[in-house]
């Protein structure tokens, strides 16, 4: 909801200055469409930002449950640590973990709240391994940190590589779409240009702009899409008796 306030408030202030810049309220009013849907996507690609600050501090996160471990803690203790040692954008998370963990005792169903809060296929490959070392004694426990932080690192710098390589194409893309409305913002400098976009046909060609606009960038968003791991561990609740 905060984004599409702010998108608004993005728009209006766009049309305003438009207006007072072109003296057209059909061109000003395309204009902030256009705005509105520029802001949206810049807000929301600050989540999925976050989103991928979260998934990256994952390997972060084993090494120091491994590094406790190996210095005598327990595993709870570790795990109970993150809440001060973690990663900072995970702190709050481990803070309720061990809020959670320390109202009930029960590790498991901690373990569980955690996996439901973050959703994440990397972050289901560790809990779940620390729910099997649990269950089945934990001997093995740091060598199977030690893979799966190796495995999450790899999958992270490939992901990155390729996002690297469609940020390229994604960028070149954006400035194809707008390319076509600085130019109608520089022209609307000329009485001519805003008297034929005044019109009914004049703003037709405008709605229809904005469409194929829309269209192209959803098609390329698309096309640039990264297909996301499954979950495979949603179903399962190892260590429950």
């Amino acid at each position: 909801m905060k984004i599409k306030i702010r998108s608004a408030v993005y728009s209006s202030i766009a049309v305003a200055l438009i207006f007072l810049f072109t003296g057209s309220l059909s061109i000003s009013c395309a204009f902030g469409v256009l705005v509105a849907g520029i802001s949206f996507v810049a807000l929301s690609g600050k989540n999925q930002r976050s989103e991928s600050a979260l998934i990256a501090a994952w390997p972060e996160v084993i090494d120091h449950v491994m590094s406790g471990i190996q210095s005598g803690l327990s595993l709870t203790e570790s795990l109970a640590g993150l809440a001060t040692r973690g990663p900072e954008i995970l702190r709050p998370a481990f803070l309720d973990f061990r809020t959670s963990l320390y109202r009930h005792g029960d590790l498991t169903e901690a373990i569980q709240e955690l996996k439901a809060l973050f959703h994440h296929h990397g972050s289901d490959q560790i809990f779940e391994a620390l729910l099997i070392s649990k269950a089945l004694g934990g001997s093995e426990l740091l060598s199977i940190l030690r893979t799966l932080g190796d495995f999450l690192r790899q999958d992270l710098a490939l992901r990155r590589e390729i996002e690297v390589k469609h940020g390229w194409i994604k960028n070149s893309a954006h400035l194809s779409a707008v390319t076509p409305w600085i130019l109608l913002l520089l022209l609307s400098t000329q009485p001519s240009t805003v008297a034929a976009f005044s019109t009914a046909t004049g703003g037709g060609i405008l709605i229809a702009g904005l469409v194929m606009t829309a269209i192209a960038y959803m098609w390329m968003n698309r096309l640039g899409h990264l297909p996301q791991t499954p979950r495979v561990f949603t179903g399962l609740k190892v260590g429950k008796s």
